[in-house]
């Protein structure tokens, strides 16, 4: 007779201690992974404002919809994120915007830590690291509404075109209101041309006025380039001279020239940044002959000294805050750098207004142009947030009135909103909090790779 085969039981402990595995792996909390890059650069795509689900006690919907109306009613490639608290910051800017492969200015709110980083042919990194640092420490709705705000007025490109076109909230008109429209229009307009006409003539006359009071700094600025030039001690026959210091010699004359003969020309305050453009062009080419005949390595195109364009090219940038406002790294020369380091104010250019003389910043919006001619490339109005100049700059008007004098951007490359892919400066795009706010542990600059926090 067969032996019939005992059952295996599970010992008691041993049962015990399988029940309790599986309790802990079914109620144990799960890691959950960080939304990937690819998610959120889909969502921006589509809208400028992605608020990742794990942060939106940050920002409420209201809020993120508000903000992405704005931006898009602006049409400017402003694309915000907001992310949870230990989202992984390595690379983040730079596989953000590879991922969404579109220029632009790319702003990121991660738990309380904000920066921001952008393409240089839209905003360029001084600009950036300066709005950025302009709103640090705010809550997240006010800081992300200041940011906008200050990032509309400044930023060049329009906005891509998958975010769609027309009204933000899709309103239309009825054909019969336009018919009602247009008959009030017409039953207006006699009164409307006249008044037009009278506004057109104050407005070329308040042109005019401003024009004149820039002439004055303008050739005064000519004027000292021209004595740089007598001062030179170069002649293109001299033995030790070659082609390339008889070229750099040869720029700065044309320079010299083209400024004369823009500022003759000038008809409008806009027609000015010619003029400082050329002067600026022919400082740093000087700057490049003095490199040649010394022997030294020839300089990086910089902007000029930011307290007085005359005293040419910078050679760093140095912190320093304006009266009532907040600091800022700007562009100087050795001279006024040492002047900051050693606690004494710079060498600062100051014009004449209906209130005495007044540093250029501080006179007046008519003075934009000229500086922008400095400081192109959209970096002026970066310097000059919280000053009267820079404030007259963020006014509706004030392209109206003095056109885009202060500040056209780079014509080279993609420009914003364009669909580039991959093809970016990566020097535009650091790791977070390498330079664009102070995180306490982010070293180097925007334009660092490398090394997270």
């Amino acid at each position: 007779m067969k032996a019939v085969p005992r059952t295996r039981t599970r010992s008691l402990p041993g049962l015990l201690l399988a029940l309790l595995v599986i309790a802990l792996t079914a109620f144990a909390p799960r890691a959950t992974a960080a939304t990937g890059v690819s998610t959120i650069a889909d969502a921006l795509r589509k809208s400028p404002v992605y608020v990742d689900p794990a942060a939106a006690a940050q920002l409420s919907t209201a809020e993120a919809d508000t903000l992405a109306r704005q931006i898009k009613n602006a049409n400017k490639p402003l694309f915000i994120a907001v992310l949870p608290t230990g989202y992984p910051t390595q690379d983040l800017f730079t596989d953000l915007r590879t991922a969404t492969g579109v220029t632009g200015l790319y702003a990121v709110r991660l738990g309380d830590r904000f920066d921001a980083r952008a393409d240089s042919s839209v905003l360029p990194r001084t600009a950036v690291r300066n709005l950025v640092t302009s709103v640090q420490g705010e809550t997240a709705s006010t800081q992300l509404t200041d940011f906008t705000n200050r990032a509309l007025t400044n930023l060049g490109g329009k906005a891509p075109a998958s975010w769609g076109g027309g009204s933000a909230d899709g309103s239309g008109v009825s054909s019969t209101a336009l018919i009602a429209i247009g008959a009030v229009i017409v039953a207006g307009g006699a009164g409307a041309y006249t008044l037009v006409r009278r506004n057109r003539r104050r407005h070329q006359e308040e042109q005019r006025a401003a024009l004149d009071r820039l002439r004055v700094v303008v050739d005064e600025d000519i004027t000292a380039f021209g004595e740089e030039l007598d001062r030179l001690d170069f002649h293109p026959a001299e033995p030790r001279a070659d082609d390339a210091m008889r070229a750099d010699y040869e720029r700065a004359l044309n320079a010299y020239d083209q400024a004369k003969q823009y500022m003759a020309d000038a008809r409008r305050p806009e027609d000015v940044r010619s003029v400082t453009q050329a002067l600026e062009d022919g400082r740093f080419s000087l700057a490049q002959l003095a490199a040649r005949r010394e022997g030294r390595p020839l300089p990086e195109r910089r902007p000029p000294c930011f307290f007085d364009p005359r005293h040419g090219p910078s050679v760093t940038d140095a912190t320093w805050t304006p009266a009532g406002g907040s600091p800022r790294e700007v562009p100087v020369c050795a001279a006024d750098a040492t002047r900051l380091a050693d606690g004494r104010d710079p060498a600062i250019r100051e014009v004449d207004t209906d209130h005495g003389r007044r540093p250029y910043w501080d006179a007046g919006p008519a003075y934009g142009p000229w500086a922008g001619g400095y400081f192109g490339g959209g970096l002026l109005p970066g310097l000059l947030i919280g000053t009267a100049l820079g404030g007259w700059m963020s006014a509706p008007a004030y392209a109206a009135d003095y056109g885009t004098g202060y500040g056209d951007f780079d014509t080279g490359g993609y420009q914003g909103g364009d669909l580039s892919g991959a093809d970016f400066d990566p020097g535009d795009f650091g790791d977070f909090g390498g330079g664009g706010g102070d995180f306490g542990g982010g070293g180097g600059d925007s334009g660092d790779f490398g090394g997270g926090f």
